[in-house]
């Protein structure tokens, strides 16, 4: 019996009599995006026996009263209220409406009993945000949207997020990133229920891959959520997401977005949900992590290509972001990768950060000090990126993938 299969099993004990794991009830609020809600709808509501995928049963349930209305405007009407999650053994939210707002309290009762009762709840991209306001998520491994990662883990400190994850599998509680990894999750809850071959025939059907290799780091630097796509602040993110190898400053950000520095950070936050100089330090870090996967650069090389002041401010923000220092990850990172990785993506970084050579004599920004900055910005014991245990040999084989030890 596979490590999933064993896990899967031990969880299945613990169910009431009245729930089994093959009814999914699938949770939907008013605003909605209709993409995340539709993944488990045609996953788990549609028969495909004949291509030999098992068969659940679809219990949609609406979060609240309707109707719900999505994208587009559309509205949509629930056959189910909170009620019918008392049947099911795998419950599912697709996303949230909002990461700044609470979501309804009768909902999070209903996900709390439905956990204590052995029922498999599951988050997909914001989705996380609600299983973690009903505490599903303390002491556990989770991830969302990279974007919106930084908020999750600052709201709530004693969930340990991790950006880099398409998903991540706890057991009786699951997560996953944006829209296509909600795909990879209902894939995975599959190949865990029903084997490989079940998986592989949805996978054909839905023509998608049965297993995606990589994670979200991929993303994490150039893509902007939807909500900043339209917004005048989208130029300035870009800029600088060109422009990591140069020294600047959220000044400078702020300047080219024609505002004061105040109203910047405030407008900035409500956007993506963080701090300005925390996702530019974030943004560097991340691009410190590219080169040491990527290329023999020294450690002092990587700090002015990603316009660090000095090779001590990176190894600072580096530790704090990560846990470890920047040549330790390198270490780890090429004894859990073929040698041949990272030699080939080594021409691509070359054409993403112009060679700058070491930083000037200029005068430092006040990125100088910023490790005094996240820290007071994240607070104690928080963190947006993974720990070094993320990156340790023992990680599983499988990347863009977490399950539960």
């Amino acid at each position: 019996m596979s490590q999933d299969s064993a896990t899967a099993t031990e969880a299945a004990r613990k169910l009431t009599g009245r729930r089994r794991r093959e009814v999914v009830a699938v949770l939907l609020f008013s605003g909605g995006p209709i993409f995340e809600s539709s993944i488990p709808l045609s996953v788990f509501g549609i028969d495909r026996q004949d291509a030999g995928v098992p068969r659940y049963r679809l219990l949609v349930c609406g979060g609240e009263e309707g109707p719900l209305r999505t994208t587009g405007g559309l509205e949509l009407t629930a056959p189910y209220g909170l009620e019918a999650i008392s049947r099911a053994g795998t419950v599912v939210v697709p996303a949230w409406r909002s990461i700044t707002s609470p979501p309804p309290a009768e909902a999070l009762d209903a996900l709390r009993r439905a956990h204590e009762e052995g029922a498999r709840i599951v988050g997909l991209c914001t989705g996380a945000f609600v299983l973690a306001a009903a505490g599903l998520l303390d002491g556990r491994p989770a991830t969302t949207h990279w974007m919106y990662a930084p908020t999750l883990a600052k709201r709530y400190p004693s969930v340990h997020v991790d950006p880099r994850e398409l998903f991540v599998d706890d057991g009786d509680v699951l997560t996953s990133a944006g829209t296509a990894a909600g795909i990879d999750l209902c894939l995975h809850i599959v190949r865990t229920d029903h084997g490989t071959e079940a998986a592989g025939a949805l996978a054909r059907r839905l023509v998608v891959p049965p297993r995606r290799s990589g994670g979200q780091e991929r993303y994490l630097d150039r893509s902007l959520p939807e909500e900043i796509g339209s917004d005048p602040l989208a130029e300035v993110v870009a800029w600088a997401l060109e422009h990591l190898h140069e020294q600047f400053d959220v000044e400078t950000l702020a300047a080219r977005a024609y505002m004061s520095r105040r109203t910047f950070d405030r407008r900035f936050r409500s956007l993506t949900g963080s701090a300005p100089l925390q996702w530019l330090i974030t943004q560097r870090v991340l691009q410190a992590q590219r080169l040491l996967e990527t290329s023999d650069y020294s450690v002092d090389e990587v700090a002015g290509r990603c316009g660090f002041r000095s090779p001590v401010a990176l190894r600072g923000h580096f530790r704090r972001q990560l846990g470890s220092s920047p040549a330790a990850y390198r270490a780890a990172y090429r004894a859990r990768r073929p040698q041949g990785v990272a030699e080939s993506a080594a021409t691509v970084v070359e054409t993403m950060v112009p060679n700058q050579g070491p930083p000037s004599g200029r005068r430092g920004s006040p990125l100088s000090s910023a490790p005094v900055a996240v820290a007071a910005a994240t607070g104690p014991g928080e963190h947006s990126l993974p720990g070094p245990d993320a990156f340790a040999p023992g990680r599983p084989a499988l990347p863009g993938q977490r399950s539960a030890p």
